[in-house]
């Protein structure tokens, strides 16, 4: 995957090493099911779509089966075993980088699925003038200093206390030699803390809420209450030229002119496609399949409509219903309606009942009207799983 060009380059090193029983169960909750899929594979994934290379996930002695499984078909990360100590395992992925020598490294616990590329990018602009920096939260709540007896024995300031999550960013030479200088006890359960023995300032810089971390059986289930339903909708023009092949709905049509875009330009697809990924605030195709890509050359537009659909589940939401409209002079759409239909339900795995497809004229007016393209608008529901 591409360096992401609003990010300076760094490496990552995800923490996946722990037993991580307190869920219930045998298999360690890093590798348990999380809205729709194993939970370490969220924050590699997220870290490889910043552009994290190389990217380091650390596990367990005789995790590497579980790992396989949880990253199937993802590729650009290193499975390394780690040691009995949360900052054994940290050091093992650090020295798992000598050879590449990074300016920047990223150290993230799998627990902490939700990671964001705005968290990632406020970690990395603090290095500049820092060899650290960590992501922290307010306390809102009041703190007391609890007794042997069970007592409050006194106020803890919460106004000079921080809530610190991962991923935490450092310059990979300081937080290397401070590893290695480790005394070994006792365990090291921030990485920050570590660095600071060695007299290297940590910066703070705004976390997010939404980077808890994955601790009990009950947190693994949906942790953010969704609506019920949400509602997207999308809206795409092709210009019509000679020479093209025409694709609407997945359904190769017969006809003087084609549309014209770097894939299939399906402007149908396309709309249905930015109406799914705008009801999970996803982007649009741009987003994931962008037109400088060249692996999207002449790409046929059901996959693009595919991969909307699987963030849409991953979010915790099924295709409720379709209702898309048509906007062209030529060709007649109603003779070719129910192949729509059927290939649109096919993509998606709706009935055929819940998909709408309308055709409509502009009377002659404006492009559509002219004949020089096609338009189309969806309106999707989406309903909570």
């Amino acid at each position: 995957m591409a360096q992401s060009p609003s990010l300076p380059p760094f490496a990552a090193v995800v923490v996946a090493a722990g037993k991580g029983l307190r869920v219930g169960g045998e298999t360690p909750k890093q590798f348990r099911e999380y809205r729709g899929k194993p939970l370490v594979r969220h924050s590699v994934e997220r870290l490889l779509e910043a552009g994290a290379a190389p990217l380091i996930v650390v596990v367990a002695e005789g995790a590497d089966p579980h790992a396989d499984t949880a990253l199937e078909g993802l590729s650009g990360y290193t499975l390394v075993t780690g040691g009995e100590t949360r900052q054994e395992s940290v050091l093992a992925g650090l020295e798992s980088l000598v050879d590449s020598a990074p300016k920047h490294v990223l150290v993230h616990d799998a627990a902490r699925p939700d990671l964001s590329g705005e968290v990632i990018a406020r970690l990395l602009e603090a290095l500049g003038d820092h060899a650290g920096a960590i992501p922290v939260l307010p306390v809102v709540d009041s703190l007391a200093v609890a007794g042997a007896q069970g007592t409050m024995e006194g106020k803890a300031e919460r106004e000079s206390l921080r809530r610190v999550q991962t991923p935490q960013a450092f310059r990979y030479a300081d937080i290397l030699k401070a590893h290695r200088s480790w005394p070994g006890t006792p365990d090291a359960g921030d990485d920050a803390q570590v660095l600071t023995t060695i007299d290297c300032s940590v910066a703070l810089v705004q976390g997010d809420e939404s980077l808890r971390k994955i601790t009990f059986a009950e947190d693994l289930m949906e942790t953010i209450i969704v609506p019920p339903m949400r509602v997207g909708q999308g809206f795409d023009v092709h210009r019509l030229v000679e020479g093209e092949e025409l694709w609407l709905c997945g359904i190769k049509l017969d006809h003087s002119h084609g549309l014209s875009g770097h894939s299939d330009a399906d402007v149908a697809l396309h709309a249905i496609t930015d109406a799914v990924l705008g009801a999970v605030a996803e982007g649009d195709i741009g987003t994931h399949f962008p037109p400088s890509d060249p692996q999207w050359a002449g790409a046929q537009s059901g996959q693009f409509l595919e991969h909307a659909v699987k963030l849409a589940s991953e979010a915790g939401y099924v295709l409720g219903n379709i209702d898309l409209t048509i906007i062209c002079e030529a060709p007649k759409i109603g003779p070719h309606r129910t192949a729509m239909r059927e290939k649109v339900a096919d993509l998606t795995g709706l009935q055929q009942s819940a998909i709408s497809i309308k055709a409509t004229t502009t009377e002659r007016l404006g492009f559509t009207g002219r004949g020089e393209g096609i338009a189309a608008q969806a309106l999707v529901m989406l309903t909570a799983i």
